[in-house]
């Protein structure tokens, strides 16, 4: 008799890692439609709600107005300017700066040899270059460079560039 009830002791603890099993499959979040638990426990406070109830209102930081918003900014390739490309991780900017070497339609494209991560991008005509990025100049600046690096590190290493092309070979 004690062997039959050990076995079937057993058998529930086994059914119920089975199923516990399971829930962790078909529900690996922490709330599970399911098990409507929700139901159970006290509601949560709506975070965005102040004490009294009322709305939150949103109080923006910056203030921009919509001129500012819709301003253009004219690029001249064939000029100075040069475009400096602030990789901020985990928001596509691989493949944006990618996309800045590879697809973009102009009058000299950027030279990208198969196997090398670098592409040239000239300016037409010239032998300078109008993108700073990872993709076309290296880790110039360092690794994932941020605003502050890359305002300190640009000019130095734009004037360090000009000055090796206007070397004599």
């Amino acid at each position: 008799m004690e062997d039959r009830s050990s076995k079937l002791l057993l058998a529930l603890a086994m059914l119920f890692l089975f199923a516990v099993l399971v829930l962790q499959y078909v529900c690996p979040g922490t709330e599970c439609r399911l098990l409507r638990l929700r139901a159970v426990s006290p509601p949560r406070a709506d975070p965005y709600r102040a004490e009294d109830e009322t709305p939150a209102r949103f109080v923006p930081r910056f203030n921009f107005s919509g001129r500012d918003l819709l301003r253009r900014a004219d690029f001249n390739i064939k000029g100075d300017d040069l475009i400096v490309f602030l990789h901020i991780q985990k928001t596509g900017g691989t493949t944006f700066g990618r996309h800045l070497v590879r697809n973009i339609q102009l009058e000299q494209p950027c030279e990208c040899r198969a196997g090398q991560k670098k592409c040239t991008c000239h300016r037409p005509g010239k032998r300078e270059t109008w993108l700073f990025s990872r993709f076309s100049t290296g880790w110039s600046c360092g690794l994932h460079a941020d605003w502050t690096e890359l305002t300190n590190c640009v000019p130095a290493v734009v004037d360090s560039k000009r000055e090796a092309t206007r070397r004599p070979a």
